[in-house]
């Protein structure tokens, strides 16, 4: 086994041989149906993990007695998919910086769909919590990976652009969840499966359709090439004219494009890391991809970049909590709210005091529980209404974000959806305080311009890996966010508002320290270990 981190200098071609620069080739290759479709496949690959992990928030009140679910089993199954993802979202993220992006993204979705698939038949708790986490292994290799790989078909003119328009489909999915959810959920049917000991009902159906785009985008990903970008930085550069040819074939151009040489630009110079097996042993394999994986991650916190990584990985952390996090209860407590509403109609309480009386009806003193079959058609309304917005602010983001900039559009949107959130606390009227939960949520557009923002500030060969460890730190916050909603929701609710508000008002004022434009790449010690 040798594992070998090889220093590589610049290379110099003369301009007067033909030779230019990776943005000007890339700008060379136009924007159209490519970049269109590309936009298309990231959005829906994003898309996919709010399917995948978001859907859980619908089933679990419907699911309640045929699983035998308590509050803390709600919390684990709202989580358990977001610690798959935090798993393996570094090992992704090593993996498409070393291998390419392409060569993790197709395959993870892929993978994904199977899994989703046999959780839809499972017949009890834990096997429900072992698949789903397995999902969330899976899920993770797309939705990190596909910010670098979008980016990199993009120049610094269209890159955030570009970014907001994957955004924007990313809420358009979003705003199918609660139309699926409506369609299939609120059905009566059951199909009893006896061998294994269930009856197959809407909800089970109900996974596997939101599992649907995954698999559409895996094979989606068979029509798109890799990265050049990321082939001119680990030196195929004949491999990177050909894509580029090939994108200027889709938009339409009308003559070849005839490259000679691409310069490598000012971030590409530096590590590219080769994991070569060359022994049997598995234990010498496993050090040395650890060592690659570990070598891989370091740079993220040398002197230049170590305020950059803590407060984005920081800022996902609590954003993550929030709209992840908190979100998988949103339909048990919006839905607590109509039903509170329709059966009281005129009469004032405060969110939480709704929410402390819907507990007490669902869990007897006795140790029985109130089955739930359906969720009120209003709390789909509220679902939607939620998404629809988060489509126009996407929208709204993406024609301004490179007239305003990413850190006042980071900084003015935390600061009023938090307030939002807040003030849903003390509001009496349950309708007015409904809609302040949702646009509470809506802080999650937040995620989407600090991705794009992230993608900017690394070098080319970090920026898989940069994303990947800031999402892990977001997937964490999820993670904790569902169990701690669960478990003090019954007792503690407003708790969990003041401090969910208080760390993103915090978190709101660290983007302002974050920097505007990419830093220089540490350098790096050549490394060579038998």
């Amino acid at each position: 086994m040798v594992l070998s981190i090889i220093h590589t200098e610049p290379v110099k071609v003369n301009r007067k041989h033909g030779a230019i620069s990776f943005s000007e080739a890339l700008s060379l290759t136009g924007f159209g149906k490519f970049n269109y479709f590309l936009i298309f496949i990231s959005g829906m690959v994003l898309a996919n993990v709010l399917l995948e992990t978001a859907a859980m928030g619908f089933i679990l009140p419907i699911a309640q007695c045929d699983l035998h679910l308590s509050n803390q089993d709600k919390g684990v199954l709202s989580a358990i998919s977001f610690a798959g993802i935090i798993t393996s979202s570094h090992l992704w993220g090593f993996l498409a910086d070393t291998k390419g992006r392409r060569k993790v993204i197709r395959p993870t979705l892929l993978a994904g769909f199977v899994v989703t698939l046999f959780s839809s038949f499972s017949h009890t708790f834990w096997v429900m919590v072992l698949l789903r986490f397995i999902n969330g292994f899976f899920v993770s290799g797309g939705s990190a990976t596909i910010y670098a790989y979008l980016g990199e078909f993009h120049t610094d003119k269209t890159r955030s652009r570009a970014m907001m328009g994957s955004s924007f489909i990313f809420a358009i999915g979003a705003m199918i969840l609660p139309m699926i959810a409506f369609l299939v959920i609120n059905q009566d049917w059951v199909l009893p499966i006896t061998f294994l000991g269930i009856d197959y009902k809407p909800w089970r159906l109900f996974l596997i359709v939101c599992g649907i785009p995954g698999m559409l985008c895996g094979l989606s990903m068979f029509a798109l090439p890799e990265s050049p970008k990321f082939l001119l930085a680990h030196g195929r550069e004949a491999k990177a004219i050909e894509v580029l040819q090939k994108m200027q074939r889709w938009n339409g151009g009308t003559e070849e494009l005839k490259l000679k040489h691409i310069l490598p630009e000012e971030e590409q110079p530096g590590s590219m890391m080769q994991l070569n097996n060359q022994s049997a042993s598995k234990e010498n394999f496993a050090t040395a991809f650890m060592k690659s994986m570990w070598n891989q991650t370091v740079p993220l916190f040398h002197k230049q970049y170590i305020r950059i990584t803590l407060i984005v990985c920081n800022m996902q952390f609590w954003l993550y909590v929030v709209t992840n996090g908190m979100y998988m209860w949103f339909p048990h407590i919006i839905n607590s709210m109509v039903e509170f509403m329709n059966g009281h109609p005129g009469e004032h309480k405060q969110i939480c005091h709704i929410v402390y009386d819907k507990h007490e009806s669902l869990y007897k003193e006795d140790g029985t529980m109130e089955c739930v079959a359906k969720l009120e058609n209003t709390t789909y309304f509220y679902s939607l209404i939620m998404e629809i917005l988060y489509a126009s602010s996407f929208a709204f983001i993406g024609l301004v974000i490179n007239r305003v900039g990413k850190i006042t559009i980071l900084f003015i949107s935390t600061i009023f959806f938090t307030s939002c959130g807040l003030a849903a606390v003390f509001v009496m009227d349950p309708s007015i305080a409904a809609y302040l939960y949702v646009l509470f949520f809506l802080v999650g557009v937040a995620i989407n311009v600090l991705g794009a923002a992230t993608v900017e500030l690394y070098p080319t060969q970090m920026r898989a890996m940069a994303i990947c460890v800031s999402l892990m730190f977001g997937r964490l916050g999820s993670v904790v966010g569902a169990n701690i909603v669960g478990a003090m929701l019954a007792h503690n609710c407003e708790m969990t508002f003041y401090t969910a508000c208080a760390a993103l008002y915090v978190c709101a004022f660290l983007t302002l320290l974050i920097p505007r434009r990419t830093l220089a790449p540490p350098a790096k010690p050549v490394l060579d270990e038998a």
